[in-house]
C-alpha cells in the first residue's frame, strides 16, 4: 500500500489511476486480432479462390482474356463482399459482447462505486461476494473467502483465503465477502492469459455438420455428370483443356460459398433483433441450437418465482385475529437485518396498515440457528410486551401447549408444508404469560408471467421440467400451480439410477421435474438428456448452475445471474423471469427455415445448371453457355440467396430437426424438373432464332434460361406451402428484381462478355420460366414436402 499509495479507507483518487493506466494499461487480456489487410488477403486463398485463380491462369494460358478479366473481377468483388459482411458480423458481435463485461465494486476518492473491471489498477480497493469472478491479483484485507480456483488450476474443491493471501485472477468466489487492494492486473496476474473476465462456451457449430452433408450431396451429383461429359470429350476427340476452364467452374458452383456468410449474417441479425427483446447472444450460434431445443430445465426460484417471500396466509389461535398475527409478527422482525422472513412480515403488515410509529422497539434478539427464533421487546403508549416468532416447536414449551394442541398446530403445519407452504409461529408475552398467537405461511410467489410462458413453450414444443432444491412438497406444489405437471420426485431417485442410463432416462423423460436437486444433479441431469438425443436447454443464475449451463447446448442465465452463470451460457436474459425465453426459440426457428431455403434452392439450381449444360453437350457436342456467363450467374444468384438471411418465414411448432438427405430428395426431383422444361427453350433458340450457328449468341441466350428459371424458382422454395402463401422481405423482392433488371441490360445491350439479343426474346424466356415455375414447380413442390414429410407449417 505505501509502495502503491494507497489509502485503505479512501482508495486511490483518480488522478492517481490515470497515471497507473499509463505504466500498467487496462486489465485486460489482449486479443491477438490480425490486420485488416491479412483477413481481406486471405479471402483469396482457399479451395473456392484457388479454384477461381485456377481458371483465370487457364484462360490466360488458352487466350481467353475476356474470360480472365471477368473471372478476375469476381474473384476480386467476392472477397470484397464477404471481408465486408465479416466484419460487420464480427463488429455486431462485438457490441453485444460489450454488454456482458464483468463489473467490479471499487473504492475511489471515498466512493465506493461500480466500474469495468478492465478499468482496474494495482492498488485498488475492491470489494468481492460469493459469484463473483475475482477481476485480478488481489491481497485480501479485511474478511475470508472460498474460492473455486479450476478454471486455473484444474483442481476441483474450494481452498480457503483468510485475509493476508492473495486471490488469484479467475478464481470464482463461492463462499464469504472481502475486501482486498489489487496487487497486480492484465498480463502480469499470476496466470496471466489463461485468466479470462468473460467465458464463453464454443461448442461446434451444428452448421458445419450440415455443410458437409450439402457439399457431399451436390459434388457426388455433379462430379458424376462431369466426368461423364469428360469421358465423351475425350471420346470425340476434343481438346480437355478447352472444356477445363467450364467443367471447373460446374463444379465451383455446387460448392455452397455463401452458405457460410448467410448463416453468419442471419444469427448477427438475429442476435441484434434479440438484444431489443431482452436477450444478449454470447455465442453467436446459439439461436440456432435453441431452434432445436426440445427440452428445457428451469430452476424454480428466482425464475418460475419472484424470489421473495410473501405472506400466503394467517391462521390466528383463539382469541386472536388474523391481523394481530401479522402485526405480532412483524413487531418480531427488523427491517436492517434485510432478512427474507422479516421483509415478508413488514411489507405485508405495512400494506395492510396495520403496524405504526406507536410501535417502539426497546430490544430485539436476531435469529439463532441454535434457538431458531427472534425476539422484541415493544412499547405502545403505556402498554409493554414481548413478541417472539420461529418454529413452531420452539414456541410450543414457551407457550405451555398441552399435547392435543401441538398435535393439532402440527397437522396443520403439515397441510401448509404439502401446499408449498413454510409456517412461522408467533407468539406474545405479557406479564410473564406467552401465549401462541398463530402462525404465518409464507411462500415464495410464481411470477405473473410463468404460467403463460410455460404455456408458449409446450405450443413451441418445448417440454418443461423444474429442478428445484426444495422439498418434495413445495416442488409438487409449485409445479401443480403453473400447470406443468403432477410427477415430481426427489433428486436422490435419479441419482440411484445413473448406474443405469436407460432407467435414468426413463425416469427424466416420464416425470415433471425434481425436488431436492444439487448442483452436480443438474449437469447429470443435462447429460442424461442428451445422451438420448436431446437438445437440451438449462436456466440457472448462481455458481452452481454453472457447469449444468456450460453443458447444455442451450444456457441461459436469468437476469440476477452471477457473472460465473453468464460467462458459462450462451444466452443471457435482461429482463426478469422467462418471459424473453421465447424469443431465442422463435428467432432460431426463423434462422433455420431461411438456412433450409438456402440449401433446397442451392441443391436444385447446381443440378439444374449442371444437368442442362451437360446433357446438352451430350445431345449437340458442344457447351452451350460459357465459364464466364456461369460465374456471373453464380454470383449474381449467390448474392442475392445471401439476403434470405432477412426473408420472411413461417416457423415450425415444432423443434427444429435437420433433414438434408430430405431436401436433397426433393431439390433432385426439382433439379431434373428444371432441366426437362428448359430444353423446349433451347429448342426454340436453336430452331427459331438460328443461335446454332453463332456459340455466343447461344452461351447468351443459355445464361437467359438459367438465370431466370434460377430467379423464379428461389420464389417457389422459399415458402414451403404454395407461393403466394406469404410475400418475401423488401430486401429479398428488391434483389430478385434488381437482379432480373440487371440481367435484362447484360445481354439487350450486350455487355461484358455477352452478346446483344432482342428484347422481345428476352421476354419469352422470362414469361416462359415464371408460368413454369408458378404453376408446375410449385405444385410438384408442394406435393414433394408434403410426401417426405418436410414438416409444412
Amino acid at each position: 500500500m505505501a509502495e502503491l499509495k494507497t489509502n485503505p479507507t479512501t482508495g486511490l483518487s483518480q488522478v492517481a489511476v490515470a497515471g497507473l493506466l499509463k505504466q500498467y494499461g487496462y486489465n485486460e487480456i489482449t486479443e491477438n486480432k490480425s490486420h485488416p489487410l491479412l483477413n481481406f488477403l486471405s479471402k483469396f486463398w482457399g479451395l473456392t479462390a484457388w479454384m477461381l485463380e485456377f481458371i483465370v491462369v487457364l484462360s490466360l494460358f488458352l487466350h481467353n482474356i475476356s474470360d480472365a478479366y471477368v473471372v478476375g473481377g469476381l474473384l476480386i468483388l467476392n472477397a470484397l463482399i464477404s471481408f465486408t459482411l465479416e466484419q460487420s458480423a464480427a463488429n455486431a458481435v462485438a457490441e453485444l459482447r460489450k454488454k456482458l463485461q464483468v463489473n467490479v465494486k471499487l473504492l475511489r476518492d471515498s466512493v465506493w462505486k461500480t466500474a469495468l473491471a478492465r478499468e482496474l489498477v494495482p492498488g485498488d480497493i475492491i470489494r468481492v461476494r460469493i459469484g463473483d469472478f475475482v477481476p485480478a491479483d488481489f491481497t485480501i484485507t479485511d474478511g475470508a473467502l472460498s474460492v473455486d480456483q479450476s478454471a486455473l488450476t484444474g483442481e476441483s474443491g474450494e481452498v480457503e483465503m483468510p485475509a493476508g493471501k492473495t486471490v488469484y485472477s479467475g478464481s470464482v468466489v463461492t463462499k464469504g465477502e472481502a475486501t482486498g487492494m489489487v496487487t497486480v492486473t492484465g498480463l502480469n496476474t499470476y496466470f496471466g492469459k489463461t485468466a479470462q473476465l468473460v467465458k464463453s462456451a464454443a461448442p461446434k457449430s451444428h452448421i458445419d455438420e450440415v455443410l458437409a452433408k450439402v457439399v457431399k450431396w451436390l459434388l457426388f451429383i455433379v462430379a458424376a455428370l462431369l466426368i461423364i461429359a469428360f469421358v465423351v470429350s475425350m471420346i470425340r476427340g476434343m481438346n480437355p483443356l478447352q472444356l477445363l476452364p467450364l467443367m471447373l467452374v460446374l463444379l465451383l458452383g455446387a460448392i455452397p460459398v455463401a452458405l457460410t456468410a448467410m448463416f453468419t449474417i442471419s444469427m448477427a441479425l438475429g442476435s441484434k433483433e434479440l438484444s431489443g427483446q431482452g436477450v444478449l447472444v454470447t455465442r453467436l450460434n446459439a439461436p440456432n441450437d435453441a431452434a432445436s431445443m426440445d427440452t428445457l430445465c428451469v430452476d424454480k426460484t428466482g425464475t418460475l418465482t419472484i424470489n421473495k417471500l410473501t405472506v400466503a396466509k394467517l391462521i390466528p389461535a383463539d382469541g386472536f385475529t388474523g391481523d394481530k398475527v401479522l402485526l405480532y409478527g412483524a413487531l418480531a422482525s427488523q427491517e436492517a437485518d434485510h432478512d427474507a422472513i422479516d421483509m415478508a412480515m413488514i411489507g405485508s403488515a405495512r400494506e395492510k396498515n396495520i403496524i405504526n410509529n406507536s410501535f417502539i422497539q426497546k430490544a430485539f434478539v436476531p435469529f439463532d440457528p441454535k434457538t431458531r427464533k427472534t425476539e422484541a421487546s415493544i412499547a405502545n403508549g403505556n402498554e409493554q410486551f414481548e413478541v417472539i416468532k420461529g418454529a413452531a416447536e420452539t414456541l410450543y414449551p414457551l407457550c405451555k401447549l398441552d399435547a392435543a394442541a401441538i398435535a393439532g398446530w402440527n397437522k396443520q403445519i403439515d397441510e401448509l408444508a404439502k401446499s408449498g407452504y413454510r409456517a412461522i409461529a408467533v407468539a406474545q408475552t405479557k406479564n410473564n404469560n406467552t401465549q401462541f398467537v398463530g402462525l404465518v405461511a409464507l411462500h415464495d410467489p410464481p411470477r405473473a408471467d410463468s404460467m403463460q410462458i410455460i404455456k408458449d413453450l409446450a405450443d413451441l414444443g418445448v417440454t418443461v421440467k423444474m429442478l428445484t432444491g426444495d422439498a418434495l412438497p413445495i416442488a409438487e406444489e409449485m409445479s401443480k400451480t403453473l400447470e406443468i405437471g403432477d410427477k415430481i420426485l426427489n433428486a436422490s431417485v435419479f441419482k440411484d439410477c445413473l448406474s443405469d442410463p436407460k432407467k435414468a432416462i426413463e425416469l427424466l423423460e416420464k416425470n415433471s421435474g425434481f425436488a431436492g436437486v444439487y448442483p452436480e444433479d443438474k449437469y447429470n441431469i443435462v447429460k442424461t438428456f442428451q445422451s438420448n438425443g436431446h437438445i437440451v436447454g438449462m436456466t440457472g443464475d448462481g455458481v452452481n448452475d454453472s457447469p449444468a449451463l456450460k453443458q447444455a447446448e442451450v444456457g441461459i442465465a436469468v437476469s440476477n445471474a452471477t457473472d460465473v452463470a453468464k460467462g458459462a451460457a450462451s444466452i443471457v436474459l435482461t429482463k426478469e423471469g422467462l418471459s424473453s425465453i421465447p424469443a431465442p426459440i422463435i428467432t432460431g426457428r426463423k434462422m433455420f427455415e431461411r438456412i433450409n431455403i438456402w440449401i433446397l434452392n442451392k441443391i436444385t439450381r447446381s443440378i439444374f445448371k449442371t444437368c442442362f449444360v451437360v446433357i446438352a453437350y451430350l445431345i449437340f457436342g458442344k457447351y452451350i453457355i460459357s465459364a464466364s456467363a456461369i460465374l456471373i450467374i453464380i454470383f449474381m444468384t449467390d448474392f442475392v440467396k445471401v439476403s434470405l438471411a432477412t426473408d420472411n418465414v413461417i416457423i415450425s411448432k415444432k423443434p427444429a430437426s435437420w433433414n438434408i438427405n430430405g431436401l436433397a430428395k426433393v431439390g433432385l426431383v426439382l433439379g431434373l424438373l428444371m432441366t426437362a422444361e428448359a430444353f423446349p427453350l433451347l429448342y426454340y433458340g436453336l430452331h427459331h432464332l438460328s443461335l446454332n450457328a453463332n456459340d455466343a449468341a447461344l452461351s447468351t441466350y443459355s445464361f437467359e434460361v438459367i438465370l431466370y428459371f434460377g430467379l423464379f424458382s428461389l420464389f417457389v422454395v422459399r415458402e414451403k406451402r404454395h407461393f403466394w402463401n406469404s410475400w418475401p422481405s423488401k430486401i429479398l423482392l428488391f434483389l430478385i428484381i434488381g437482379d432480373m433488371i440487371l440481367g435484362v441490360i447484360l445481354v439487350t445491350f450486350g455487355l461484358l462478355t455477352f452478346t446483344a439479343i432482342p428484347l422481345k426474346d428476352t421476354l419469352i424466356v422470362i414469361g416462359y420460366t415464371a408460368i413454369i415455375s408458378f404453376t408446375l414447380n410449385d405444385l410438384v413442390k408442394f406435393i414433394l414436402l408434403k410426401k417426405w414429410q418436410m414438416d409444412i407449417p
